[in-house]
């Protein structure tokens, strides 16, 4: 009798617990869930990359050449970056940014020779700052930019990410890389843009030591199959003594045609008192796979001096570029053949009108 009752007990405590626990389990299913705490590093984000390459002349020498007056340098086309014989160094790029509820800062730092090449007008410790900005979102249309920020002009950027060829064209390199000053971007609406800018002359993004200053404005357009970009600057780039405005105007475009292709375009003119350049590119790209693509970049590019006697310099550049993804890593194959008359040297040291070669690039993303 006595273990009968210790048994119903028993059975009576179990079916109690029984139902304690499935009223827990519905209670939490039915309760909505707590929000998770936001963090304060919660909105600080770290990414860049880091990027090298093989170059090698098909059709002049890759030894160190004496051009006179003290001029010695490998015989390569006359752009940024890449432009060194054999295995040779990109850069590092670390990006550190935050991005609050109305406010945030981008601090873009660069190490290597390309990061040296893109910030040639800086000094001491700024030689590693690619940008550094803060940003205002006064509205929902309104940001205002205060600092160094890369230019809004060119179809090409200088991270080697943001780029389909791994070397540049004779537009980009020609300028302007980077701004530092104050502006305002202002969504018109979901596909129309703009942006006023007033900054330093062009490159000089420590300060300004001529107490000259240059007006930016951009109008873009953009839908879900691309984007145009009509850029302009205007204004004295601080040149010692007197000296005429400079105007640039550019264009900047690119459109997925179909799923699998891309075509590009950027047009550029600038003058400084009858003297400047302009130029225009196409960039198509075809994606031929998940991991491979394929893209053309043919230029013309064209220097005036506007002086009597003194003939226009002009340079065509055709650059074939596979890119192939391998997870985080892309290997850029490229071939590309600069034309211009007597600009370069052949294998026997003579001028020739012609200059080709080939680059493997290899560009790491974080």
């Amino acid at each position: 009798m006595k273990t009968k009752t210790l048994t119903n007990l028993f059975r009576k405590v179990c079916l109690l617990g029984l139902a304690l626990v499935s009223f827990t389990a519905i209670a939490q299913e039915e309760a909505p869930a707590a929000a998770e705490e936001t963090k304060w590093y919660d909105n600080f984000s770290v990414s860049g990359s880091v990027d090298t390459y093989f170059r090698t002349n098909l059709t002049a020498p890759n030894t160190l050449i004496d051009f006179g007056d003290d001029d010695i340098s490998f015989m390569a086309p006359g752009t940024s970056f890449a432009n060194q014989s054999g295995f040779s160094l990109g850069m590092v790029n670390t990006v550190i940014s935050y991005e609050g509820e109305k406010a945030g800062f981008v601090a873009d730092l660069v190490y290597g020779p390309r990061g040296e090449d893109a910030v040639f007008l800086s000094d001491d410790s700024s030689q590693i700052v690619n940008q550094l900005y803060a940003y205002w979102n006064a509205s929902e249309s309104v940001t205002f930019t205060i600092g160094n920020f890369n230019t809004y002009l060119g179809y090409e950027v200088i991270s080697p990410t943001g780029n389909f060829n791994y070397s540049t064209s004779y537009m980009f390199s020609f300028g302007p890389f980077s701004h530092t000053g104050i502006k305002a971007d202002f969504a018109l609406n979901d596909n129309w843009s703009a942006m006023l800018a007033i900054m330093n002359p062009t490159d000089y993004t420590e300060n300004n030591p001529f107490d000259t200053y240059i007006v930016g404005a951009q109008l873009g357009y953009s839908n879900d199959s691309g984007s145009a970009y009509l850029n302009f600057r205007y204004g004295n780039e601080g040149l010692p003594g007197p000296s005429e405005p400079t105007f640039q105007a550019d264009l900047t475009t690119g459109w997925d045609v179909s799923e699998d292709f891309y075509f590009g375009f950027n047009g550029t003119y600038l003058d400084t008192d009858g003297e400047g350049f302009y130029g225009a590119a196409i960039y198509p790209q075809y994606q031929t796979s998940e991991t491979f693509a394929l893209g053309l970049r043919g230029e013309y590019f064209n220097v005036f001096s506007g002086v009597d006697g003194v003939d226009d310099v002009d340079v065509t550049a055709i650059t074939l570029t596979g890119s192939y993804e391998v997870g985080s890593l892309t290997f850029k194959p490229e071939f590309r053949i600069d034309s211009s008359d007597d600009a370069f040297l052949d294998k026997d040291l003579e001028v020739t009108n012609s200059l080709s070669s080939f680059v493997l690039g290899a560009i790491y993303s974080f």
